[in-house]
């Protein structure tokens, strides 16, 4: 199991970019998050109602660029920017959205989705419903389908946005803004995404993920990254 405490921010940025992988919470890999690793007052601060975890994720993403979104299990995780482009090309099979659409391997709505966001990107999830008419009694399924390009790495959470009242306090949760690994991360990203095979990134990340776990049976490593 690998071993470190999180303690503030600091910490959970140089675990992003120590590890390359950083769950958020509990999965089947035993010890393999931030839930399991961070001192209790940093995940909800009982006293003051805070939760400092949650609310250090936009500053993450910011201050270190990694990849943020549900890439395991349907779960979030940040990916640091050294690790993405290979795990984008193992889990995009090395296609474009284009080519994976004209393959027939992505339904129209996941393109008509996948299009909204990268002319509007970055996009906070409001707006984007708003503009792709995601609502009660308009286009259905808007959970299922964003949840599908993040773990295809079509999609990422670049950010998380708080909404303010008119006296600038700021209030409620982060909403997420979204936008495509290619406009969010830029040449460091599309120079690299397609480098290598699919088979030789997965092969990368797993002996990677071998190394990190090397009690944890090969078996269930190969099915969290599936």
């Amino acid at each position: 199991m690998i071993d470190f405490t999180i303690n503030s921010m600091a910490d959970l940025m140089d675990a992003v970019n120590e590890l390359g992988f950083l769950p958020f919470f509990e999965n089947s890999i035993e010890g393999f998050s931030i839930e399991e690793h961070i001192a209790r007052d940093c995940w909800y601060s009982g006293e003051s109602g805070d939760w400092p975890a949650w609310e250090w994720k936009g500053p993450v993403i910011r201050e270190t660029g990694c990849a943020y979104g549900k890439f395991f299990e349907k779960k979030a995780c940040y990916i640091s920017p050294a690790w993405f482009p290979d795990f984008a090309n193992y889990r995009r099979d090395g296609y474009d959205f284009d080519a994976r659409y004209d393959d027939g391997l992505a339904p129209l709505k996941d393109k008509q989705l996948y299009e909204l966001i990268d002319a509007n990107a970055p996009v906070l999830s409001k707006e984007l419903k708003a503009l792709g008419n995601y609502r009660k009694d308009g286009v259905k399924g808007f959970d299922t389908m964003i949840t599908r390009l993040q773990s295809q790495c079509y999609v990422l959470i670049s950010d998380f946005v708080y909404m303010t009242d008119k006296r600038g306090r700021r209030y409620g949760w982060g909403v997420a803004e979204y936008a495509t690994p290619e406009r969010f991360m830029g040449d460091r990203f599309t120079d690299n995404v397609y480098r290598r095979t699919p088979a030789e990134s997965y092969e990368r990340i797993f002996d990677h993920f071998v190394k990190l776990f090397p009690d944890t049976d090969e078996m269930t490593i190969r099915r969290f990254l599936k």
